[in-house]
């Protein structure tokens, strides 16, 4: 049984009921002073507080995507890190190769010409070798005749650390809401490509060139849109790619977008922050190169940069999120570079979790759609 899978949520409820109650039942026999039953009432109450404290580290980790598997909980999890190119080896003779498909879930129908389609697919860098596993979604347009002919604008959707990519389509519905949103006229048809910025796990890299590492920012910046322009109809034009993220996603997008304008048009940040951390789960990103841990730093970027052509977009809450400030302050200090533009979503109150990003997630789409070309 899986680590997110609904069965394992359901025994560890049902244990930890069953524990409460032999507490409940055997609590008078252990009413005595002897050691034996002084243990045996510690035993039960630790164990009775463990149960519970398991039920809700499984439910909060199926509500927020946070591990995917019991190796990636361990931190065992190596099969998606720097590898050679297996298109060497065979494949689908690219660098993208689909290996399963999916419909949208409450999409209003099962055939992608009405639904869109979700596909997951597996991606490798042809100059950075790295391979990571993603979700496309692809809308019902792409599929339509009338359509055959055309490209369609690409928005890259990056979780936050550790996170799951399946999390993006299952728990914050970006295919479901670009659908509909499309559907209803609010957006233009777009491609999500969706994934998680942990390309080397259990290592947050947080989207970082890391000397003698993983080349994180040149695979988002270079390889993903090559493999994604190789496999599908999207516009190759610089104005054709955004790039979405919460969290250190958001970080990510906003990064990318900043660095590389002729690769993203636009970066929106869910809860962003401003500055790549160190810590036991990145280790020495930047091996003592000054200019590179600058270079990574938004604050030094904007400051001693020149100012990117990019949109920009920012999300915080009043209440409930610690980046407000630096919110306010990271749109001040835009503003005052007149060539990138900056937009912001700020809510009266919402914690740094998947029931704020959702509420973000449709204005953000519409946002990014009005600043893509098909083309």
């Amino acid at each position: 049984m899986g680590l997110t899978s609904n069965q394992v949520l359901v025994w560890a409820i049902l244990f930890a009921v069953l524990l409460f109650g032999g507490t409940v039942w055997l609590w008078p026999r252990l009413a005595r002073r002897n050691w034996r039953a002084v243990s045996g009432r510690v035993g039960l109450l630790l164990a009775t507080q463990l149960a519970l404290f398991v039920c809700v580290a499984l439910a909060a980790n199926q509500a927020f995507g946070f591990y995917a598997s019991w190796a990636d909980l361990m931190g065992r999890e190596k099969g998606q890190g720097v590898v050679v190119d297996h298109t060497a080896l065979g494949g689908s003779g690219g660098p993208l190769e689909v290996v399963d498909t999916a419909r949208v879930r409450g999409a209003g129908g099962s055939r992608p010409e009405v639904a869109g389609q979700i596909q997951q697919v597996d991606i490798v860098g042809r100059t950075t070798h790295i391979a990571t596993p993603a979700y496309v979604y692809l809308p019902p347009e792409y599929f339509q005749a009338r359509y055959r002919a055309r490209t369609f604008p690409a928005a890259v959707v990056l979780t936050g650390y550790p996170g799951t990519a399946k999390a993006l389509v299952d728990k914050l519905h970006y295919p479901r809401a670009a659908q509909k949103l499309a559907k209803d006229g609010r957006m233009q048809p777009m491609i999500l490509v969706m994934m998680r910025p942990t390309v080397a796990p259990p290592r947050d890299t947080e989207c970082v060139d890391v000397p003698g590492g993983p080349q994180t920012e040149t695979f988002f910046a270079k390889d993903l849109p090559e493999a994604v322009l190789a496999h599908y109809r999207v516009g190759a034009k610089p104005g054709s790619w955004g790039i979405i993220g919460d969290s250190t996603g958001g970080y990510c997008a906003l990064k990318l977008a900043m660095h590389h304008p002729g690769s993203y048009a636009a970066g929106a940040g869910l809860s962003p922050y401003y500055k790549a951390p160190i810590d036991p789960t990145t280790g020495d990103l930047f091996q003592g190169d000054k200019r590179l841990r600058d270079r990574a730093d938004l604050w030094w970027f904007l400051k001693h940069a020149p100012a990117p052509d990019t949109s920009l977009l920012v999300t915080s809450s009043r209440i409930g999120e610690s980046n407000y400030r630096d919110t306010l302050k990271f749109i001040e200090r835009v503003r005052k570079t007149k060539l990138t533009r900056i937009s912001s979503i700020i809510l009266e109150s919402g914690g740094h979790n998947f029931n704020t990003w959702r509420r973000e997630i449709p204005a953000t789409l519409q946002w990014i759609s009005g600043r893509l070309s098909d083309r």
